[in-house]
């Protein structure tokens, strides 16, 4: 249950950035208020970095974009690094019990 739970918000969170980019970019074609990017990355970083990538490139918006671009390329790094740092504090990887048994 737990696991279909977790899919289920991580679809809905990426569905909710693709909808954003596309909400974006036909507000910059009409000239109309814009959704801000601090906005965007922060979806992105909670979870929705999939589904900005893929209305980023779909709908080719913020893809010249300085540093909004790098940015959001940097996010999965982040997790990659939040989650070593998690997986370290809760002693799940216990490097040290694998150094020392070589």
């Amino acid at each position: 249950m737990g696991l279909l739970l977790t899919g289920g918000v991580f679809a809905f969170v990426n569905g909710v950035a693709f909808w954003m980019f596309y909400l974006d970019k036909e507000r910059s074609i009409r000239g109309e208020w814009r959704i801000s990017e601090a906005n965007l990355l922060t979806l992105a970083f909670l979870g929705g970095w999939f589904g900005a990538k893929a209305a980023q490139r779909r709908f080719r918006h913020k893809t010249r974009k300085q540093p909004f671009r790098t940015f959001l390329n940097l996010i999965p790094f982040l997790w990659m690094i939040l989650g070593f740092a998690f997986a370290h504090q809760a002693d799940l990887l216990n490097l040290t019990a694998v150094f020392a048994s070589q």
